[in-house]
């Protein structure tokens, strides 16, 4: 199919159309490089607030600019973007599209005190109108030198800048508010860096249940968190068990010294704006707040605990693995955890089995030092689910079954944006896992969006990669980075084998998103991974890779779809013909024979990386408008279309080889293929090429030029006419317009004399 001519045209029409389809995404092509976690219907978690980011936000402030390079401010937020106010009066506004009586933000400011952190406050504003002045701090982010990472900023390496601060407003303003977060002095801080907004209408605290034990009136706990509380709420609890009564928490902020172990009682609380657990042993810095249930040894697992409307606001500023300053831990089985908000712990729930039968749900777990969730350690039939999860210092939800199986465990219906290190979702073993209506963004280093692994101690074996796993329907948006151990890219869904090889295992992973990953979308490393199939994936965008392939295995391909792929050859792998193929259905823009092997190349996103932050940031920051830009604008950036023909991706159009091109599905017009720019840019001129081979007959092309700021509404730039490619002159026809400002760009195609289909081998653009 290379020679494209009409002569060839009857022979070559059934082998086109046999590997032809038009590709049909869950988010449009051009909206997927913005795409936030909330708008994918049906998938994630169903959260009581509305997200807003303060880059989109109105502001007098600087955009950070977009990365995904480790170390900086860009590439830990949310959506890879933040706005940084540096001057007295600065502020991001947000516009109230619902009513509101509370806001969460994240933000960063720089750190201070030699690592002990620094302390300052934001003001909010209503319509003009101060609000709060709400306080903020360094002291839970800047986490330094390799891992487990510490708070001496003398060993460089800084990350995990960021942190949130949540307030209520005191009355509820309607939709249309204008809200704002406002610098009111920079003498606290020399910045104030804003990721986002969240806005909830949060309901009224909820009174003592009829019979309850009201742990404030029946046993003096004190609500004011002036004294520890410790040992009354401990009494209780107690009491609650062995009475069958609800231990009822009322409003206020109770300093606990140590755990309050738990066993046959429901522990309830005013709601988790309302009553919050929180506090650190002044001198055993190994104690802190936190809800476990009993030890296996020691009586455990804990039985028919339910803890619901309550947070665990801790005062963890550091990662140390002997510690056990979790919000929850220990083992539970027949137990729940509801409407929890867990914060400032090490990990939101590490749970140490045996245990059966234990749910987290309707939860949000903000700001951990390392994982949000660990079924560690034989839990079975066990569940996360409708939990929102940020910014982990570690994997967002895992299991291990280190020595001990893990089985029937799932993870269904989250959102997990943002862990810092590590993996959005991952089980390191285990057998007939669930992970399903997930989704996962803006990994930042050191894994993936979703990984199924052989990894780690005590898994292999009875504990390794068994039964049946079910991947379905699960979102995943700028998902995997670089790991700076190994120096290349970490796929958007991995897996490993690096303890010993998938014992025959099936994993169906299917009707699947994998959109604007930041490395490859799929990967496999470290020893034999069989057992993979998957169905109905679609694949939009890719740093470098659809296939990353660095260890064997033996993998299914049915209606998998990509498009968007930077590198002209999809797949890179350097093992051969370890690695298996079997392709049925419907299958684009993934497979190439032979693949490609040789070095890592620079994912499209990070050519330019910028110099990573320092403890004090500088006193400069980007411009808020585009710098003047030479060359072709189009080279290496996002390509998307709205379909394929084989193996002729988007990605073909824009990597600067004019013997590779895009072709879209045959005898189908119209069809389109859009460049994202990055930004806004002034352009006036297009350059569409053919491969220069004689053997592409002249023809001629019918197409328009559209062009959007928003990825979303798209206006006439050139309106349709035919251009003519005639290899005599180099195949290459030229497209001059008024000079406008877009980002996106966009051909629509209608004709072909030489080819039932559009084709570009290089969609150049340029200002002038």
């Amino acid at each position: 199919m290379a020679k494209r001519t009409l002569a060839v045209l009857a022979a070559a029409a059934t082998v086109a159309a046999s590997a032809t389809a038009i590709v049909t995404w869950s988010a449009a092509p051009a909206l997927a490089a913005g795409l936030s976690p909330f708008d994918v219907p049906g998938r994630g978690a169903t959260v009581p607030f509305t997200e807003q980011e303060a880059e989109n936000a109105a502001t007098n402030g600087t955009k950070t600019g977009t990365s995904r390079y480790y170390g900086q401010l860009s590439s830990e937020a949310s959506g890879r973007e933040a706005v940084t106010l540096d001057a007295t009066g600065e502020y991001v506004e947000f516009t109230l599209t619902k009513p509101a009586n509370a806001v969460t933000f994240r933000y960063s400011i720089p750190d201070g005190n030699g690592g002990a952190g620094l302390d300052a406050a934001l003001d909010v504003r209503a319509n003009g109108t101060l609000v709060k002045s709400v306080p903020v701090t360094s002291k839970y982010g800047w986490y330094y030198g390799g891992y487990p990472f510490n708070n001496n900023p003398g060993d460089t390496n800084p990350h995990h800048f960021y942190d949130e601060a949540r307030t209520l407003f005191g009355t509820t303003y309607a939709a249309g508010t204008k809200v704002r977060i406002q610098v009111a002095s920079t003498a606290q801080a020399p910045s104030f860096t804003i990721d986002l907004a969240d806005f909830e209408n949060v309901p009224a605290a909820l009174p003592k249940p009829a019979g309850a034990i009201d742990v404030v009136a029946d046993y003096g706990a004190d609500p004011s968190g002036a004294t520890d509380s410790t040992a009354r709420l401990q009494a209780a609890v107690n009491a609650g068990s062995a009475q069958g009564r609800v231990v009822y928490i009322p409003q206020g902020n109770y300093t606990l010294y140590s755990h309050v172990i738990v066993d046959r009682v429901t522990l309830a609380g005013a709601g988790p704006w309302y009553t919050v657990l929180g506090g650190r042993h002044p001198t055993q810095r190994n104690l802190a707040a936190g809800i476990y249930g009993k030890y296996n040894g020691s009586g455990g697992p804990s039985q028919n605990v339910t803890v619901k409307d309550l947070a665990v606001i801790g005062d963890i500023r550091e990662r140390n693995d002997d510690d056990q300053v979790n919000a929850f831990g220990g083992a539970m089985s027949n137990s729940v955890i509801d409407n929890v908000w867990m914060q400032h712990t090490k990990v939101g729930a590490w749970m140490d089995g045996p245990m059966d039968r234990f749910t987290i749900r309707n939860s949000r777990i903000l700001d951990q030092t390392a994982d949000g969730v660990n079924f560690h350690i034989g839990v079975t039939n066990s569940t996360v689910t409708n939990t929102f999860v940020r910014n982990t210092g570690d994997d967002g939800l895992a299991m291990w079954a280190e020595n001990t199986p893990n089985v029937a465990n799932s993870f269904t219906h989250n959102t997990v944006v943002a862990p810092i290190l590590a993996n959005n979702i991952v089980s390191y073993g285990g057998r007939d896992i669930v992970m399903t209506d997930n989704v996962v963004t803006d990994t930042v280093t050191n894994g993936g969006g979703i990984h199924v692994a052989n990894r780690y101690p005590g898994v292999n074996g009875q504990t390794g990669v068994q039964g049946t796993w079910t991947l379905a329907r699960n979102t995943l948006i700028r998902a995997g980075n670089s790991d700076y151990n190994w120096n290349f890219g970490v796929g958007a869904i991995w897996f490993s084998a690096l303890n010993e090889a998938f014992q025959n295992p099936t994993i169906n992973i299917t009707d699947t998103d994998i959109i604007d990953s930041s490395y490859a979308a799929l990967m496999w490393i470290e020893g034999q991974t069989n057992g993979i199939h998957l169905d109905n994936v679609n694949i939009q965008g890719a740093g470098t890779y659809a296939l990353q392939v660095q260890a064997n295995s033996q993998v299914s391909f049915n209606n998998v779809r990509a498009s968007g792929i930077a590198q002209p050859n999809p797949i890179h792998n350097c093992v051969g013909a370890g690695f298996q193929i079997t392709r049925t259905g419907t299958n684009t823009g993934w497979y190439a024979d032979p693949p490609f092997c040789g070095p890592w190349p620079t994912p499209v996103w990070n050519t330019t990386p910028t110099t990573p932050p320092t403890t004090t940031p500088p006193t400069t920051t980007p411009p808020t408008t585009p710098p003047p830009a030479t060359g072709n604008l189009a080279l290496n950036r996002p390509a998307t279309a709205t379909g394929q023909a084989d193996v002729y991706g988007p990605g073909n159009a824009v990597d600067g080889n004019a013997n590779t091109y895009w072709e879209s599905p045959n005898n189908a017009f119209p069809q389109s293929l859009t460049v994202d720019l990055g930004q806004n840019r002034q352009v006036s001129r297009i350059v569409l090429k053919l491969p220069p081979a004689t053997a592409w007959a002249t023809r001629t092309q019918t197409l328009s030029v559209l062009g959007s700021t928003d990825g979303s509404s798209y206006s006439t730039v050139k309106a349709s006419a035919g251009y003519t490619f005639n290899p005599a002159t180099g195949n290459t026809a030229t497209v001059s317009f008024t000079a406008t400002n877009q980002r996106y760009l966009r051909l629509t195609f209608t004709g072909n004399t030489g080819w039932p289909a559009g084709q570009v081998s290089e969609f150049e653009v340029y200002t002038s």
